[in-house]
Parts: structure tokens; C-alpha cells; sequence
């Protein structure tokens, strides 16, 4: 169906910027793997997405209008078979650039996409192009006329007090986010949920939670993720495309986060609606240090904390290693 639900009636079980492993966000635009985006006016793809950001909205708004050609404006057999696009978040004034986008991609997919490299669930999502209004989600980029380069504004539903919360997930302040109903006790409502009783009203709140937490561990802002675990966010809930707040931590080698929501329980061997776990996640992505921080973390759960290093050189492993070359030199 064409845009998403603003009730987010999919978001299971509770309660999401790209830069360099274990460092914090910060202006200077890089790719996913690490590597320094290419010119923006540059039409190149690559094997991974990568994260823009602006001094302020106005300018990107500005580049938006005067930078790109409007939809039409290049002949069809001149646009190449894969190409990048960029996505404007309207409430932060952020700019992400989206690498290997195909004509015959559809809008799904597109968000799909921008929900591991925004780190904004993909229900929350509303993508529009020029002034054709929100982008129904089985219509294809072609449909739109959108062309390499091209500039998609995102925004956040505003329903129920969504795009507050969004905006303070970004931010990464744990104070802002205390005042928004993401913690137990409360105050903040709004004009639908004063209406809940008390179980809808707790389980409104674990979604505000985990999606306060699926931002926050996407951007890297280990204060904010500390506060929400603390405060019960549920690290094992999921986003509607089956994705944890580890999925996005271990996608944009956000590292501290990783081992924080790996302290407080998260999984690496979940699968996501793709059948990615976040070790395959940071596979994919070329995030080593991530994948290797779960795979050890993941070791020493399965061998009593031991660490790896030790147990290849403990007694128990060469004495098993001497034996089998005992067997070898006997030809058995």
C-alpha cells in the first residue's frame, strides 16, 4: 500500500549518522565504509550508502532548488542504469546520499534503504519529490521522473507527537527525551494518547522507547542509549522491517553502542525481514570492527567469558592440538 500507517500499528515489541567506527557524529560527510564522500554534483555509485550534513536547512534547501535540473529534464537513455540520490531529513536539515538507486526501484525499497542509513523506522517515513506529495510506496522512481541527483525531501509522520520525538532521538539528550513519554511515569500526552487506558498507554510509550533507542543507537550517542536501556527500552524489540537497535549500531559501526546494547542483552543472531543478522549487517558494510566486537562478544557468551586468545593457547587446546598431530604422524 502507498505510504505508510502515522498509528505505527507494526512496530513489535516496543521501543536509529554515518561516521568512522567508535567515533562520534560529526560534520564532515563520509560514506558508510569510512571513505570521504565524492563531489555532491559528482553522479557516481558505490557499494554503500553515505551521510551528508549541511551548516544549516536553509542551505539545503537552496541547493535542492538551484543545484539539480527539475524532473524531465534529462533524456531517458542518457541516465544511467545505477545512479545516487539524495534525501533531504526536513526536520533536522540533514542531507544523506544513497548510492546504487535504479529507475525501476520502487519506493519501498528506497526506504527500506533510508531505514538503516537514516536510522529512522521505516513507518515513520514520508518521502516526497518536488511537489508531487508523498510517494506511494509501490510507485517507482521512473513513475516520478526522479533523476540522478535528485534531491527526495523525508519528514517524519507528525502524528501523535512523532517528529518531537525524532528530532531529540537526533539530538542524542537524554533530558529532552525524558519530557517525551519515553520512560515509565511520564507526564508527556498527546490529544490521542490521553485517551488510552493503561495498557495502551504502556505500550504506546514502549514504542516511543525502542524508537527513541533505534535512533539513538544509529547516530552513536551512547548517553542517550545508556538512559533508555536503563530506563527499560527493550534493545530486543523490533522496527517494522525486523530490524533491532543493534542492526543500525552494527550498520554504522557506531561501536560504543554496540557494546552497550550487547551488555543489556541484544542479540547478534537476529534476523531482519531481508534475513540479514547484525553481524551480516556489518558484513556487508565492510564495518570490521563491529563485526568483530559482536563475534567476540558473541564468543565469550557461548565459552563462559573466556577469551579467544586464551583459550588457543590453554592446556585444553594443545593438548586436543598435540593429539590430533600424534594421529597424523600414525597415518590414522
Amino acid at each position: 500500500m502507498g505510504g505508510s500507517d502515522p498509528r505505527f500499528a507494526h512496530l513489535h515489541g516496543g521501543v536509529a549518522s554515518g561516521v568512522p567506527e567508535g567515533r562520534a557524529a560529526g560534520p564532515v560527510a563520509r560514506s558508510l565504509g569510512g571513505s570521504r564522500t565524492p563531489d555532491p554534483a559528482a553522479c557516481c555509485a558505490g557499494p554503500r550508502p553515505g551521510l551528508e550534513l549541511t551548516p544549516s536547512r536553509t542551505r539545503s534547501q537552496n541547493l535542492r532548488a538551484a543545484e539539480y535540473p527539475p524532473a524531465g529534464s534529462q533524456v531517458p537513455d542518457a541516465i544511467p542504469a545505477v545512479f545516487f540520490l539524495r534525501v533531504l531529513l526536513e526536520d533536522t536539515g540533514e542531507m544523506f546520499r544513497v548510492t546504487n538507486c535504479r529507475r525501476d526501484m520502487t519506493v519501498r525499497e528506497l526506504k527500506e534503504e533510508l531505514d538503516l542509513l537514516l536510522g529512522i523506522p521505516f513507518n515513520l517515513q514520508r518521502l516526497q519529490y518536488l511537489d508531487q506529495g508523498i510517494l506511494m510506496d509501490d510507485t517507482t522512481l521512473k513513475f516520478h521522473d526522479v533523476v540522478p541527483g535528485g534531491v527526495l525531501s523525508l519528514c517524519v509522520w507528525h502524528y501523535d507527537g512523532w517528529t518531537e520525538l525524532v528530532v531529540a532521538a537526533v539530538e542524542g539528550d537524554p533530558a529532552k527525551l525524558c519530557g517525551l513519554g519515553v520512560v515509565e511515569g511520564s507526564f508527556f500526552r498527546t490529544a490521542n494518547s490521553q485517551h488510552f487506558d493503561e495498557g495502551q498507554w504502556r505500550r504506546w510509550m514502549a514504542q516511543r522507547a525502542f524508537v527513541a533507542l533505534y535512533i539513538s543507537s544509529h547516530r552513536g550517542h551512547v548517553e542517550a542509549v545508556q538512559y533508555l536501556l536503563e530506563k527499560g527500552a527493550n534493545c530486543l524489540g523490533k522496527s517494522p522491517l525486523g530490524r533491532t537497535p543493534l542492526h543500525v549500531a552494527a550498520a554504522m559501526g557506531q561501536l560504543d553502542c554496540i557494546t552497550l546494547l550487547l551488555s543489556f542483552g541484544a542479540s547478534t543472531s537476529i534476523k531482519d525481514a531481508k534475513g540479514e543478522t547484525p553481524l551480516a549487517v556489518a558484513r556487508r558494510l565492510n564495518r570490521k570492527q563491529s563485526e568483530r566486537r559482536m563475534f567476540l562478544f558473541s564468543w565469550k557468551s557461548k565459552t563462559g567469558g573466556k577469551d579467544p586468545a586464551q583459550l588457543l593457547t590453554g592446556p585444553e587446546f594443545q593438548k586436543a592440538k598435540s593429539g590430533l598431530g600424534l594421529k597424523q604422524r600414525m597415518g590414522t
